[in-house]
């Protein structure tokens, strides 16, 4: 499964960053971006990103 983020979801809260630092970043307009998608294979548990993000701006497909 690869990360996505919806941009126009997305708040910049930073909850995806916090639990998956390898995987996202801020992009230059205060949003979340995939930096790794194969970051999850990885040790980072981006199913909890999914389901901690206030606005449902990630997803795995």
């Amino acid at each position: 499964m690869k990360p996505a983020v919806d941009k126009d979801k997305c708040t910049g809260c930073g909850t995806c960053m916090a639990l998956c630092p390898k995987v996202f970043e801020f992009d230059d307009d205060g949003k979340s971006r995939v930096i790794d998608e194969s970051g999850c294979a990885k040790g980072c548990d981006c199913q909890q990103a999914v389901d901690s993000c206030p606005t449902q701006a990630i997803s795995l497909k």
